[in-house]
């Protein structure tokens, strides 16, 4: 571009940030900052969004000092990403500051708060802060109901919900979903009923998001028919959330068959599964002792549906094959695989010492770049108080680190 004013740095900075190339946000940013082109309200928005989604404190002390002093703390959408912030970096008492000094405060600011209090689990502050509040809307409400499932506090968040229909503000469906989960977490099959009868008689068409929640309450209720049906009776099924949740509740009640079939009707549906769906089907195998079946799946992981396996599916695997007390099949089961473990695998087959160090021997000579079986194999010596054995696999482990193999015996 031969001309770059300020709106075209805020641009990239702003594309960078939401793409989640954090690094290249900051370099565009402090080599913009650094030009005389001018700035605006946006130019600090977008490296604000960084800031939350870094965590970096400094960061965000360094932009409120920059806002400070050019003058556009009075914007209030500024304000308000600054408060959530300091909220994201843990520093309530910098964000209580801010928004005690902020002259106007909108439904926005106050929201950002109330949910800050929330995230932390400052569930008397949060409250105490809404009753304060002027005027509420229905993300304000949602956002307190939120906060109080979140807390494992199910009544005070059905509570609010009450109040909330009171007060004659209309619910969205994030609040539906959210009074779901609620429902959930105490196992209240009365009140989940409740807010399922309220969206049929009120001719609520709920979402995939809503429908997940409802399917899930039933689940977390000790109705799995009832959610079954909820399920069958869902027009569009094109969410794979949605595809999960019957799965992972499936896999709960050690219903194995019955998830692989649904996981092949879900194939047949044309949606793509991702690594949730391969954490509940390798639940649902492990659980009903469908070990071949489950190895089966695991290798279409990548083969299959371009899902590469991370820590949580190797952890499912070794259960699966210890479950099922295939202590020395599971050697060999890995020797045929295709897929190769990663970087992370747990050990967790019955406490099985000795076989978790066949398998990390196993995975050494699978993978020998990869230091996650050193790092198992060393964890197991040192539960052993072989110290001599652990630093030599240490040895080995920064020998090849450094380059130079050398063989495991």
């Amino acid at each position: 571009m031969p001309h770059k004013d300020y709106v075209s740095w805020n641009s990239m900075v702003a594309g960078y940030a939401h793409h989640g190339t954090f690094d290249e946000a900051l370099r565009f940013y402090r080599q913009f900052r650094r030009l005389s082109v001018g700035y605006n309200e946006f130019s600090f928005a977008s490296v604000l969004i960084v800031s939350v989604k870094l965590k970096e404190f400094e960061l965000c002390r360094q932009i409120h000092g920059q806002v400070l002093a050019v003058g556009f703390l009075s914007n209030v959408v500024i304000s308000s990403l600054i408060i959530d912030a300091y909220a994201k970096c843990g520093k309530m008492e910098d964000a209580r500051r801010l928004f005690d000094y902020m002259a106007v405060r909108d439904v926005r600011a106050w929201t950002t708060l109330v949910s800050a209090y929330a995230a932390c689990g400052d569930m008397e502050s949060g409250a105490e802060l809404f009753s304060q509040m002027p005027k509420s809307q229905s993300c304000s409400w949602t956002s307190l109901i939120r906060g109080y499932s979140r807390n494992g506090m199910g009544h005070e968040a059905l509570g609010v919900f009450r109040e909330m229909i009171k007060h004659q503000v209309r619910p969205d469906q994030f609040t539906f979903s959210t009074c779901l989960l609620a429902c959930a977490t105490i196992a209240s099959l009365k009140h989940g009923k409740q807010i399922h009868a309220f969206l049929v008689r009120n001719s609520i068409k709920p979402n995939t998001v809503v429908t997940s929640a409802i399917v899930d309450m039933y689940l977390k209720c000790g109705r799995l028919e009832t959610a079954r049906r909820v399920f069958n009776f869902t027009g569009n099924k094109q969410d794979v959330v949605l595809w999960n949740t019957i799965l992972s509740a499936l896999a709960h009640y050690g219903y194995g068959i019955e998830a692989i079939m649904m996981l092949y009707n879900m194939l047949k549906s044309g949606v793509k599964p991702n690594g949730t769906t391969f954490v509940s089907i390798l639940n649902a195998c492990s659980h009903s002792g469908l070990v071949q079946e489950g190895l089966q799946l695991f290798k279409s992981m990548t083969s299959e549906h371009g899902v590469v396996p991370d820590q949580e599916h190797y952890a499912c695997l070794t259960n699966l094959l210890g479950e099922a007390g295939c202590s020395n099949e599971s050697v060999k089961d890995l020797q045929m695989m295709d897929s190769k473990p990663g970087d992370h695998i747990v050990c967790r087959l019955r406490g099985n010492i000795d076989h978790g160090r066949e398998v990390a021997v196993l995975l050494i000579k699978l993978q020998p770049q990869s230091s996650a079986a050193y790092e198992l194999l060393s964890s197991i010596y040192a539960a052993l108080g072989k110290w001599e054995l652990v630093g030599k696999i240490r040895h080995i482990l920064y020998a090849r680190q450094g380059g130079n193999e050398q063989a495991i015996t």
